[in-house]
């Protein structure tokens, strides 16, 4: 496949505020929509089917959080081109001509789900391309899309880290209304994923969820997701830094078919605003280490 960096310029963005006015970053790795042409190419799926995978709008809904004092980053490349909430190199050798790298890992459940950093598939399992694709271009996404991204979310989260002595990040990603089983549930509203407890402390979950459902909504924790990659590998609560998963049912503010907004979307995106507040109004010795607590 031909470079695509012309055509993913700039492949993802931070929106900083004017000043800030706290420890928190807003993160939406899979709102990205811009599907490079080489890729559609090689895809056996229209660009419908391939948002199947898109966390669409998401983050224009909490683009609010800026001008109250909290920095975004947003990827442009989509989910199905690379996916940043998965390990640098969770790879399905079955997909890719030539020879994976040894440190590769080829047995994960993501993988084994056709769900890799670089995905099998799309929506209910559906196959993206026709046939094996170059292991060169796998490669080359991970490390002109992938590693940047992630330097730059670590960078950022750094930064706030040193300017407050902790850092909070809230990773944003919104999930189908029903997986389409006639005796599903109905999904709650929110699904907030801590890694059962140990990727933030308590207060932070608890905001989350005392904030949402004080604003009518129905909230679950851990189920059914946990919190992924970025969520276990950034949140670190005895260093100060805190990181919880936020999913949001779709139908709360977009038609899920047609891909666009709906009326719910603005009061939605207003009741982000005031959960970053909250957030933001934690107190410090709440989010700092343990060790400087207990001195």
């Amino acid at each position: 496949m031909n470079d695509t960096s012309h055509e993913l310029d700039p492949p993802f963005e931070i929106l900083e505020p004017q000043a800030y006015k706290g420890p928190v970053l807003f993160n939406s790795p899979h709102s990205g929509s811009t599907y490079p042409r080489t890729f559609l190419a090689v895809s056996r799926l229209d660009v419908g089917t391939l948002r199947r995978s898109e966390d669409s709008f998401v983050d224009a809904l909490i683009a609010g959080v800026v001008r109250h004092g909290y920095p975004l980053m947003r990827a442009h490349f989509p989910r199905c081109f690379v996916d940043v909430n998965r390990e640098p190199y969770e790879l399905d050798p079955r997909m890719f001509e030539g020879r994976l790298p040894s440190f590769a890992n080829t047995r994960s459940m993501r993988v084994a789900g056709g769900l890799g950093t670089v995905a099998r598939v799309v929506g209910d399992a559906q196959e993206i391309y026709d046939e094996r694709i170059p292991v060169d271009d796998a490669l080359r996404r991970i490390e002109s899309l992938y590693k940047p991204y992630h330097r730059a979310l670590r960078q950022l989260f750094t930064k706030l880290h040193r300017d407050y002595g902790a850092a909070m990040l809230v990773d944003v990603h919104s999930m189908p209304s029903s997986s389409g089983h006639k005796d599903e549930r109905p999904r709650p509203e929110f699904v907030l994923g801590d890694r059962y407890g140990t990727s933030c402390v308590g207060i932070v979950a608890e905001t989350v969820e005392s904030t949402l459902r004080g604003q009518g909504y129905t909230v679950s924790r851990n189920k059914p997701y946990a919190g992924g990659f970025i969520t276990e590998h950034y949140g670190n609560p005895a260093a100060g830094l805190h990181a919880i998963q936020l999913e949001i049912n779709r139908a709360l503010y977009m038609d899920e078919r047609r891909y666009e907004r709906v009326n719910g979307f603005t009061r939605l995106a207003a009741d982000l605003e005031t959960l970053a507040r909250r957030l933001g109004e934690i107190p410090l010795e709440e989010l700092r280490p343990y060790r400087a607590a207990a001195e």
